[in-house]
């Protein structure tokens, strides 16, 4: 069964909402060895890129939404700057899930723009 492209866009968009969460961790634990233990870059050569491509992959998706679900403005614009901030995808994530803005089935429409009576 095909799912709706909607659906695999808001289910990418919250499975990378968490693993950036995530690899913001990793990279945070990274730069603790590399700055504070003085043990070595490993932890942030792996995590680096890592969180790299989840916070591009994260943006894609949220545009894509911003887009399918017709987000107003400045919902997208907070789902972009969560994702400079550690963690807060989790936070945007579940906000935007509680305003139904993730929901599937349906889109946000803009506001009835009244015309000037022509």
């Amino acid at each position: 069964m095909k799912m709706p492209p909607k659906t695999v866009v808001v289910r990418a968009f919250r499975i990378l909402a968490v693993a950036e969460a995530f690899s913001w961790a990793s990279l945070l634990v990274g730069m603790y060895f590399k700055w504070i233990a003085r043990t070595g870059e490993l932890g942030v050569q792996i995590a680096g890129p890592v969180h790299g491509a989840l916070f591009v992959g994260y943006a894609i998706a949220a545009l894509a939404l911003w887009r399918l679900q017709r987000w107003p403005f400045a919902v997208a614009l907070f789902a972009g700057l969560s994702a400079v901030f550690p963690f807060a995808t989790l936070v945007f994530e579940r906000w935007a899930g509680k305003r139904r803005y993730l929901d599937a089935g349906s889109a946000h429409p803009a506001k009835d723009l009244e015309t000037a009576g022509v």
